[in-house]
């Protein structure tokens, strides 16, 4: 050991100052002199506003900035030219024109450095013929690299920070209000489209959903998505689930309408581990083949619907029970609302188990109640 700490203190002896020398310190960190990938890397870290300012510092860091791939994120649902002090509930008309202005300079900023994103978020209302949100959107994402587009938050059925006066009552008729809608869904099909031809590897999708034929069959050639949010419509197909083989996380809210009361539905998957359902209204599972889900949140929802005791039964004796899904559906299941499951959950339900069926369930066993 001597002998090794020796040679390292010889080898160490060239680089030391000699004692009668002062070394000079350098005035500044050459980071000029660092490699390129090194001082993107560094710049990587900074805030949009602090990259936009380190552009202004030289000709060199300028060039440098406008690389895309440090502009990896477009969040179109920021303040942006407001204050950050300002309620979002309480945008006056006046604010919001601001904030349309900064999301076209917004997006030519993004555009004028050819941004690479990773992650888009976004909440314009498709059908406002006025604003001409779905035209924006579309030529916004020809103008940006989508290839690696992995994140997409996307609420297209209002405007972000629009206030709900901005068109006062009585200016937009019943007819005009359907054909809005109409509209609204027609521009997220074709958007979901494009997104499908620039965007195809999406890992994660947030977004409301309208369920038609045409709006699945698009969703289903997303092979890459692991996490889906799908939010605020009415109805449920369940050979979507089936065929995303890489779906891992799954939360989704169906508002069964009155006129579907009795309707209960099917969800199958091989590779979904985590299923959320607890913001649902009105949903009830008659099958379920998730052969690798370990948590499941779900809650009944009590819509106030009074029937009386013969067609409440009618309509409950329809419903499978949760318990007996759960126990041949999901042979791995962990955590249910919340709670740890018991190693025997599946030989018997125990008493804290009951409880949360109690909460979740919709069968006659485990809701005994005129309401529904």
């Amino acid at each position: 050991m001597p002998r090794r700490r020796r040679r390292c203190q010889a080898a160490a002896a060239p680089g030391r100052a000699r004692p009668g020398r002062r070394t000079k310190a350098p005035a500044h960190f050459p980071f000029g002199r660092l490699p390129v990938d090194c001082q993107l890397h560094v710049f990587s870290f900074l805030s949009e506003g602090e990259k936009c300012t380190a552009a202004l510092v030289c000709e060199a860091w300028s060039k440098l900035i406008r690389t895309a791939g440090l502009w990896r994120v477009a969040d179109f649902m920021r303040l942006g030219a407001l204050q950050s002090g300002v309620d979002a509930m309480q945008v006056s008309a006046r604010e919001f024109e601001r904030w349309k202005e900064w999301v076209h300079q917004y997006a030519y900023h993004l555009a004028s450095r050819n941004a690479s994103l990773l992650v888009l978020r976004a909440s314009f209302d498709l059908g406002d013929h006025k604003a001409k949100w779905a035209e924006f959107l579309s030529r916004f994402l020809d103008s940006v690299r989508c290839g690696e587009l992995r994140d997409l938050e996307l609420n297209w059925t209002l405007t972000h920070l629009e206030p709900p006066d901005f068109y006062p009552p009585g200016t937009c008729s019943m007819t005009q209000v359907s054909l809005a809608k109409m509209d609204q869904i027609n521009h997220f099909q074709s958007l979901l489209e494009k997104l499908l031809r620039c965007a195809p590897k999406l890992a994660k999708m947030k977004l409301p959903f309208d369920w038609s034929a045409h709006s699945v069959a698009v969703l289903t050639r997303f092979q890459h998505l692991h996490t889906l949010e799908l939010k605020y419509f009415w109805s449920l197909k369940g050979e979507l689930t089936k065929a995303l083989p890489k779906l891992r996380t799954l939360i989704f809210h169906v508002l069964v309408p009155v006129k579907d009361l009795g309707v209960s539905y099917s969800l199958e998957s091989r590779s979904l581990e985590y299923l959320d359902v607890s913001q649902s209204r009105g949903l009830v599972f008659c099958h379920l083949d998730l052969p690798s889900l370990r948590a499941l949140r779900v809650k009944k929802t009590v819509r106030g619907i009074i029937l009386n005791r013969r067609t409440r039964l009618a309509l409950q004796s329809r419903w499978a029970c949760l318990y007996g899904l759960l126990r041949s559906g999901t042979p791995n299941l962990r955590v249910f609302n919340n709670k740890a499951l018991l190693p025997h959950w599946r030989d018997h339900a125990y008493e804290e188990l009951n409880a949360l069926l109690l909460q979740s369930c919709y069968c006659i066993q485990h809701s005994d109640t005129w309401l529904l």
